[in-house]
């Protein structure tokens, strides 16, 4: 595993969030591959990626189902469904119904949780 922060440590171990609109990933356009910050596993890609305007880094599909396991979450009283990277555990956020096509899913991912990856030029 990388070595991570203290927030990092925070959202993707002990399913915290990260403050909106902080990621510097918000911004990011060029095309790569998302890759889980503690253990570098591929989970998004570019591609799939778009503004939800929500403050967090959103994406209406993973690279592969297998690499992530999604877990009923009622912590705050009502039920989501948390996204959790398959392999190393690791909390990366929730999965809504209210994406856009083709899935219509908005994978809400927290930035300190993914590390960005280019494609080779």
């Amino acid at each position: 595993a990388l070595p991570i922060s203290p927030e990092q440590f925070s959202v993707m171990k002990e399913e915290g969030t990260e403050v909106p609109f902080t990621s510097e990933l918000l911004s990011e356009k060029r095309k790569g591959t998302y890759v889980t910050a503690d253990c570098g596993i591929p989970v998004f890609r570019s591609e799939t990626k778009y503004d939800s305007k929500t403050g967090w880094p959103s994406f209406y599909e993973p690279v592969k189902n297998s690499t992530i396991v999604l877990v009923k979450d009622t912590t705050l009283g009502y039920e989501r469904i948390e996204v959790r990277e398959k392999t190393c555990g690791t909390h990366l956020g929730h999965v809504f119904d209210d994406g856009p096509a083709p899935t219509g899913d908005r994978y809400c991912i927290n930035g300190v949780a993914l590390r960005f990856v280019p494609d080779e030029e």
